[in-house]
């Protein structure tokens, strides 16, 4: 892998501090299932049941969860790479959610993804030129090969990746370099929004943190917002500035990172965090071991959707919705726990 200096990318000005440049509204995605001779929809799996979130310019927030819970839905469902059941999608002010065919492929050159699995993300049959140019050639942003060739080098450069690689295919890369590639495509277009779908999650370890360095470093250099859908907390820690945990389709606790890290209120949270690995042995802590299973998304609880895995379950929260309650500056929860009864992380 080559140490080549990324090449130079014009900068946009900064927007004005703290505008939201991605404003997403009770988002809800919900699949029919179908059954029978005449396809007659029987039920529907609530995979994303009201979410909201801001992501601003330059900012990073990470989506976490269990498998299952909706985060790779709602990433998906934000470029309507999946068509979003009801909601809105405001990008720098525009309706993603409302937009016509040929505005929302105007839309995309601003908002792009890099995919989990770099094995199958990458089309085998494509040349590196091919994959990273595609979208060049589709925006009409390059006239003919010798430009696309060099600008495909120079997106390779700005991934760490010899640009000598342009006429390889993807069976001669490793998965942290197909990845590098699947970040270049992502760069094609000059987007100022990028979805992050679990996108070191397939990678060896000390892989991850070249990975996550590089999208730091992008992050800096030209500006961009992520949405970082990650289930593997001590990974992201470092990337994200905000965190969102989900369950079952629903934002449960949304907050500065450390500050979640530190006192989580959520207890659904809590059990998450306690998960994570400590390096030193005198911080370690005891884990909260979530009995049971996760709720069908077909048919959630009524009440909280947390309530029969809760160790802090009361009976309201059996049949009342809980309410969002703040428990210090820029950190919410969705509990009937009041913020001095919040669960906290245990100790040893």
């Amino acid at each position: 892998m080559s140490s080549t200096t990324a090449a130079p990318q014009t900068h946009r000005p900064a927007m004005q501090p703290g505008a939201p440049l991605l404003v997403v509204r009770d988002l809800v995605k919900h699949f029919p299932v179908r059954k029978g001779l005449f396809s007659r929809v029987v039920a529907q799996v609530k995979a994303v049941d009201g979410v909201s979130f801001d992501v601003r310019a330059g900012e990073t927030l990470g989506l976490v969860g269990e498998s299952g819970c909706g985060k790779t839905t709602v990433g998906r469902s934000l470029l309507r790479l999946i068509e979003p059941t009801s909601g809105d999608v405001l990008f720098d002010g525009r309706n993603v959610a409302a937009a016509g065919r040929s505005e929302l492929r105007r839309m995309r050159r601003e908002m792009q993804i890099i995919f989990q699995d770099p094995y199958g993300s990458l089309n085998p049959r494509m040349s590196v030129a091919d994959i990273v140019g595609e979208g060049l050639l589709v925006h009409k942003l390059v006239r003919g090969r010798a430009a696309l060739r060099e600008r495909v080098g120079e997106l390779l450069a700005q991934v760490r990746l010899d640009p000598a690689y342009v006429n390889r295919y993807p069976h001669e890369f490793s998965g942290g370099q197909r990845q590098r590639i699947g970040i270049a495509r992502a760069l094609s277009l000059s987007p100022r929004f990028i979805v992050c779908d679990e996108a070191v999650s397939a990678l060896d370890v000390s892989i991850q943190a070249q990975v996550i360095n590089l999208l730091m470093d992008l992050r800096d250099e030209l500006g961009l917002a992520y949405l970082f859908v990650a289930h593997d907390l001590s990974v992201v820690r470092h990337i994200i500035h905000h965190m969102a945990v989900m369950y079952l389709g629903r934002i449960v606790e949304t907050g500065p990172t450390e500050d979640l890290f530190a006192r989580p209120s959520h207890p659904y949270t809590a059990a998450l965090l306690s998960a994570v690995p400590v390096a030193d042995p005198a911080r370690r802590r005891r884990r909260i071991v979530l009995t049971g299973d996760v709720p069908s998304p077909m048919n959630p609880p009524a009440g909280c959707p947390f309530h029969p895995r809760c160790p802090a379950v009361m009976d309201i929260c059996r049949t009342v919705v809980p309410p969002v309650r703040s428990a210090r500056e820029g950190q919410q929860y969705v509990c009937h726990l009041e913020p001095d009864k919040a669960p906290g992380l245990p100790a040893a």
